[in-house]
């Protein structure tokens, strides 16, 4: 089985951005150690547990100090760029790594309603680039490749490429938790990646939906997909869970719209006290996560490639960390990704 890695460079109570920065990498190179398939970052604005801004940047950053990771963008919400500015992006990390660079794309916008206005509005872009998200998806890989894409003006076509001269193309694939991601997808002949990381629910549908209905195209000849998930793998699972707390908390306050802040430590989390629509959430996201000891944790993953039929399953490590912890590693997290690799490689 092949296992990857998904981060959203969270921030921790304890943390400035660079000590989550460092912490990030330090967990690539874990898993670049260990043997992990590739490693993904996210696209998240605004979010003060979330330092996952810009993925192309922090690519290039983990592009130099790994060696082979496959390392891609989980994803790039394509509604918030002009196409032309990502593809040009990509190509050039695939350019500088080639052979080593996923470009995930996903059509939310990662943010709340301001935030999104703010990071469109400057350009004059609008929903209608949601709207109009399949076609700037053709057009992204088109302008990557090496032929380029012709834009029709008055006077002739004006040829118009990510870069000069592409000897290899990054990995194109379709994120995205709806029918609506999985039908198209399958209709562009795409790689797809379904986020059951965020709620569980719909999984089986949306993988369902997209390898009935899959179309081989030139970039994927049969259906390819994997599928995400949290996970704190810990020697105990009391303290999986308790590495978990955090996390689950600060998404049962994003649920119910409470007031976000950083990522707490352990300690603080394990003392909050939650409304009984609160705790529904944290119990729930403990019973879908991969999460306990190392054998009942590996059995989770095998489990959930079996129920959906993939062969590689991304792995979020959500792990906090106590007190006294230095905050430039995330030993929780680096932790959850040895104790699976031993039991799984």
């Amino acid at each position: 089985m092949r296992l990857s890695v998904l981060d959203l460079v969270p921030v921790r109570t304890d943390q400035t951005t660079a000590d989550a920065l460092a912490a990030t990498v330090r967990l690539a190179q874990t898993a670049d150690r260990l043997g992990f398939t590739r490693f993904w970052v996210a696209e998240h604005h605004n979010m003060p547990s979330v330092g996952a801004t810009s993925p192309p940047v922090l690519l290039a950053y983990l592009a130099a100090q790994t060696t082979q990771l496959r390392l891609g963008s989980g994803g790039v919400m394509l509604p918030n760029h002009a196409p032309l500015a990502v593809a040009e992006q990509f190509a050039l990390l695939e350019a500088a790594a080639p052979g080593r660079i996923d470009l995930g794309i996903g059509r939310a916008p990662g943010s709340d309603p301001v935030t999104s206005v703010m990071l469109r509005g400057a350009a004059g872009r609008d929903d209608r680039d949601i709207e109009n998200f399949p076609e700037y998806l053709d057009h992204v890989r088109a302008m990557m490749s090496a032929r380029g894409v012709p834009v029709q003006l008055r006077d002739g076509d004006y040829l118009l490429k990510a870069t000069p001269a592409a000897a290899s193309e990054p990995r194109l694939w379709l994120l995205g938790s709806s029918l609506y991601s999985a039908r198209l997808a399958a209709a562009k002949g795409l790689p797809y990646v379904f986020a059951h990381h965020f709620s569980g629910k719909g999984t089986e549908e949306a993988l369902a939906t997209y390898r009935s209905t899959f179309v081989p195209g030139p970039l994927c000849p049969e259906p390819t997909t994997f599928l995400t998930v949290n996970a704190a793998v810990a020697e105990t699972r009391e303290e999986a869970a308790a590495l978990m707390l955090p996390n689950l908390q600060m998404m049962a306050r994003l649920r119910t719209g409470q007031p976000l802040g950083p990522l707490d430590l352990v300690e603080d989390a394990q003392g909050a006290q939650l409304s009984p629509a609160e705790q529904h959430i944290v119990e729930a996201g403990l019973h879908r996560a991969v999460l306990g000891a190392p054998a009942q944790a590996a059995e989770q993953v095998r489990a959930l490639a079996d129920r959906f039929d993939v062969d590689e399953v991304m792995i979020n490590p959500v792990a906090s960390a106590r007190r006294g912890t230095d905050p430039a590693v995330a030993p929780g997290r680096e932790r959850t990704l040895e104790l699976l690799a031993k039991e799984l490689f």
